[in-house]
This record gives structure tokens, sequence and C-alpha cells, in this order.
């Protein structure tokens, strides 16, 4: 059966001078305009379509991508403001998305970038979003260890960094004295578990901890020696912004992982630069001894 407000793949009923119609299951038949037909279309193929409701509050499909699905958060644009029902967002789709006046925690207005949660409605069974983003997180105390890789959504800017949520679920933290550079509202990274508070909130980092972060690092940088011809322009005095472009990591970690590999003779400071000593087989993910 297909889902509202998600992305499905639906089998072809027939074809009609509209477009399309699909096999939506307990839904019935859906109907995928023929703009939206792919071209090189195969018979029998199943379409990977997003299904919602189009302005007259018909089911329809679109191959078309929305910024954010039911069930997940998205950073979208206020396109306009109705004061009868409440501000409509730009999500990516010929309909606009609803933020009514109830489910906004402070007022839109045109041209607000905003973090929404895009739900179903359980009254009306229509898509809309909100502002009121607690309501839709997880308030028990994850089960995350320490330094377990997750995936963070940065929702705001606050005096000890920046707010963010993981794994589409928790609230988390990542500390501005641990961050190379500003962060944009909006972005989805990878990301690091550094502890789980009590409360249930998450200290994070872009970076992983301890040897699961210098190990996969040296192994990246004398792969990028080798494919340099045994030379590169970054060493200790690096920016810690041009370290993150190249290497993703922090210039603590950069450093961490060039004192192993001059510990260990892989490589010598050329100032400005390093050199990679040693042209041996390299094995990734190989532990380096102190």
């Amino acid at each position: 059966m297909a889902i509202l407000g998600k992305r499905n793949s639906l089998a072809i009923i027939r074809e009609s001078s509209p477009g399309l119609y699909l096999d939506g299951g307990e839904l019935g038949e859906i109907l995928l305009p023929g703009r939206y037909i792919p071209a090189g279309l195969v018979p029998k193929q199943k379409l990977d379509v997003f299904v919602y409701r189009d302005s007259e509050d018909r089911l329809v499909a679109t191959t078309e991508k929305p910024h954010a699905m039911v069930g997940e958060f998205g950073y979208m644009k206020v396109k306009s403001v109705n004061p009868q029902i409440g501000a409509f967002l730009d999500w990516g789709l010929a309909k606009d998305l609803l933020v009514p006046f109830r489910e906004q925690e402070f007022p839109l207005r045109v041209g607000d970038w905003v973090v929404v949660y895009v739900a179903l409605d359980a009254q009306t069974n229509r898509i809309l979003a909100s502002t009121r983003l607690n309501r839709h997180l997880n308030r028990d105390t994850p089960a995350y260890r320490d330094g377990q890789p997750v995936s963070i959504f940065i929702t705001a800017k606050t005096p000890l960094g920046y707010n963010a949520i993981v794994d589409n679920a928790h609230f988390g933290l990542l500390y501005k004295d641990q961050l190379a550079y500003a962060l944009k509202i909006g972005a989805r990274m990878k990301g690091f578990v550094r502890t789980v508070r009590a409360n249930g909130k998450i200290d994070l980092s872009l970076d992983a901890s301890g040897y699961k972060r210098v190990a996969p690092l040296t192994d990246l940088i004398v792969t990028a020696l080798k494919m340099s011809g045994g030379k590169l322009a970054f060493d200790d005095d690096s920016s810690p912004v041009v370290i993150r472009q190249h290497f993703n990591v922090s210039k603590k970690a950069f450093k961490q992982a060039l004192g192993k590999l001059y510990k260990t003779r892989r490589i010598a400071f050329t100032q400005p630069g390093i050199e990679l000593l040693d042209n041996e087989t390299w094995i990734p993910g190989a532990k380096i001894k102190s």
C-alpha cells in the first residue's frame, strides 16, 4: 500500500491523458501527472514516487523530491503567509507546505528560513509542518556509546555552539570551542557522540575520538602523500579551515595524526609541508606502533 508523505515504489495500472495512474493499494489509484513521467519508461516498470495531496486535496504522485518527508526535519523558506491559515513553505514541490498558526512556536514572516518537522495531521490526514520541534523529538535517554557515529542536522546557533538533531530523533549539542569554523543552519553531516548526559541530551563532535580518529586519518594522509608524489603542502601550521576542507577533520586531530606518522618515521616536516619518508606498502587500518 502507498504511504502518504513518503516515497513509494508503485506499479502502473493504466495510462490516460492526464498521466499515469499508479496502484496505491488501499489508497486507490494515484495519478502521476504527465510532466513527471520519466523518459525511457519500461513496460511493467515500478516508479519511485512521492505521494501527497494537491491544492484540491487529491492524492497525487510526483518524481520530484521534497526537502523533507513525513517524519523528518527540514530547513525551508517561508514563501507566503495567509492571515487566516498560517505560513506556507517552499517544500521543493509544486504545492507549498503549510505551517498552521497552532504549529508556530514563533510568528513566521515571508523570507524567513525555519527548521520544521513534517507530520501527518491526525484529524485531517493532511501533511503539515511544525516549528515546535520538541514535540517531535524522542525524550528518552538514548543508548549511544561514546564515539558512536551518528547523522546530525544543525538546527540553531547558541552561545555554547550549535543545536543539532541526532539521527532524526534526539537533541544534541556541538560546542563552538570544538569547531574549526562556523556551521550552516540546515546542514546535514556525519558526527560522533562524545557523551550522553543524564538529562538525555547528547554532546557531539565532528571528529571521532582517540585511536579511532587517528588511525584512519594516518592512512588518509599517507594515501594523499602517495597520490601527490610523496609531498603535501599541509603541516602543523596549516589553517583549521584548510585542513577541514581537505581532510574533513579538526586541526587537533590532524596534528595528532602527523605526530603519529612523525614518531614512526613515516614523514618528515619540510617547513612548509610534509614528505613521505618510506614508500613501502601501506596497509590501511594497520595499527601504528608507538
